[in-house]
């Protein structure tokens, strides 16, 4: 069997791997339930937020993900029954991206991974709302490529995200896909889709995580955190 050390090229799922997804699209809505006196679960919220963001993706592959979090807002709010929030509302939802948190272990573990690996972005959101948390949240990581869904024209899971990937690190890196391993929290945007492309992967299993789950799970790998996976790359490294 293959070791984690014996792969060239990480490609990170961002939202929800590196930066809190969930806690930012939680966050990201409190003026929405505070504005309506409404307390609703953390399982019920994510879950139609998650279906409303699914649904546009699927109607609007091309457009923007901050655009399609404003226009999906007010959707949101009808599902719950809510008054209808005003614009200014909808895009600060939309605009909210870039203030979302990453993880505790994120930016250190991209280090030290960044060591031994080529990293890379595959993900499902613009360029503007990436280049935001990348100076912000992530600290300037230097990403060997980022690919949003604005490069591709689709979303993850779309296949063609993937076919992109691989097109382009083969190209500027000349790593194959055998040397690629899809590093990810959801098994809906990233292990399954990957899997189908014939791309080993690793699931990053943020403890509390629920968007994109599956009950079947699919990986080759699992970690609890990324801290966790470059804890497990060290050990190889230092066995060799």
């Amino acid at each position: 069997m293959s070791k984690i050390s014996d792969f060239g090229l990480l490609s990170f799922d961002v939202y929800g791997t590196l930066i809190d997804w969930e806690t930012g699209v939680l966050n990201g809505l409190k003026p929405l339930l505070q504005s309506n006196n409404a307390e609703i679960s953390r399982a019920d919220l994510l879950k139609i937020y998650h279906e409303a963001e699914v649904a546009q993706q699927e109607k609007t592959p091309d457009m923007k993900y901050s655009e399609l979090l404003t226009t999906i807002h007010p959707h949101v709010a009808e599902r719950l029954g809510f008054s209808k929030p005003t614009s200014e509302q909808n895009k600060a939802f939309g605009d909210s991206i870039g203030s979302w948190l990453a993880f505790p272990d994120t930016v250190d573990a991209l280090r030290r991974l960044g060591k031994h690996y080529k990293l890379v972005v595959l993900s499902n959101v613009d360029r503007e709302s990436f280049s935001g948390s990348n100076a912000g949240p992530l600290q300037g990581i230097p990403f060997d490529l980022i690919i949003t869904a604005q490069d591709v024209g689709s979303y993850k899971p779309n296949l063609n995200n993937f076919k992109y990937m691989l097109r382009e690190v083969e190209a500027k890196f000349g790593i194959p896909k055998e040397k690629v391993l899809q590093t990810a929290q959801s098994q809906y945007h990233d292990h399954q889709p990957a899997k189908q492309m014939g791309i080993k992967s690793s699931w990053i299993e943020r403890p509390g995580a629920s968007m994109g789950n599956r009950k079947d799970p699919v990986y080759n790998w699992k970690f609890a955190t990324l801290g966790d996976m470059a804890d497990a790359l060290e050990k190889e490294l230092a066995s060799k």
